[in-house]
């Protein structure tokens, strides 16, 4: 066995360069032994993605626990946790996807729903449980870390939300909160037709899913759910189509860089913005300018 203080790990992969806010995502690889986190400035969720024979103990909330590697497992250890996070592996390797949730999106909730403060330091410990609406949204931002699109801020301003939430309403030290479902409004035509310009009008900019639930006058949750049923698809699913289908025309047009190109259309890089154009069209954008180019 490793010291306490040895804390053997690897990152593998990170969300430090996405320009995410209220949500940070990290990949890490833990060897066999035993090290100690200390305690941190957010929220900490993390789930077990895989990992070869053997267990792995925690103490979180200052009780040891242990488990098998199963994949899908879910920890909590909320913000101002006066118990450090130890840890036990007995298994050669393991992966994990640490995600870190600020107290900003829990102020955002309990503004917007009227609920009490702190709401942070309200989630509960939580130690090797099964969640699977936690474990897949994270499989859901492990995705777009791992191949981001064009609308990778919008959907992590989203999971940063229904993680906070999911936590208020399963593991809440005061019991379950009902969110209210807002029932005033609906995203009637002229709703989506007033967010579908505004989407126009502004892809070259930094769109929020709050810019666009305040242009249809809606919660951020009940238009998520609207705006889904009414088109077919998430809105950051729908804000990064409409930039591939931009980026394809200007493409053809000829005239703009693929470096200016990725930067107009939300990409934190050029690699991300031709993967994700290649995933699209089957092209990558210079293919796709000399097929189609005028």
């Amino acid at each position: 066995m490793q010291k306490a203080q040895d804390q053997r790990y690897d990152v593998l992969q990170s969300s430090s360069e996405l320009g995410w806010s209220n949500l940070f995502a990290e990949v890490r690889s833990y060897g066999r032994g035993e090290g100690v986190h200390p305690a941190e400035p957010e929220t900490k969720i993390t789930i077990m993605l895989d990992g070869s024979e053997g267990t792995c103990g925690w103490r979180m909330g200052g009780s040891w626990r242990s488990s098998e590697h199963i994949p899908g497992l879910v920890w909590v250890k909320p913000i101002g946790s006066k118990y450090d996070e130890a840890y036990i592996i007995t298994a050669k390797k393991i992966r994990v996807l640490n995600l870190h949730l600020t107290a900003s999106v829990f102020t955002q909730l309990g503004d917007y729903y009227g609920l009490p403060a702190a709401l942070d330091r309200s989630a509960r410990h939580v130690c090797g449980v099964q969640d699977e609406v936690v474990n897949q949204i994270g499989l859901s931002v492990l995705s777009e870390m791992m191949t981001p699109t064009a609308a990778g801020r919008m959907f992590a301003e989203t999971a940063s939300l229904l993680l906070a939430a999911r936590l208020l309403h399963a593991h809440w030290d005061a019991g379950s909160v009902r969110l209210p479902i807002e029932r005033r409004h609906r995203l009637d035509e002229r709703r989506l037709r007033r967010v579908l310009d505004y989407v126009e009008e502004h892809l070259a900019d930094d769109i929020a899913v709050a810019d666009l639930a305040n242009v249809a006058s809606l919660s951020i949750f009940y238009f998520t759910r609207a705006f889904s049923a009414a088109v077919g698809m998430p809105p950051h699913r729908y804000v990064s189509q409409r930039r591939l289908e931009w980026a394809k025309t200007m493409i053809a047009a000829g005239g703009t860089s693929i470096a200016e190109m990725a930067f107009v259309c939300g990409f934190s890089s050029q690699s991300s913005f031709t993967r994700a154009f290649r995933r699209a069209t089957g092209l990558t954008p210079a293919m796709y300018r000399r097929e189609f180019g005028s």
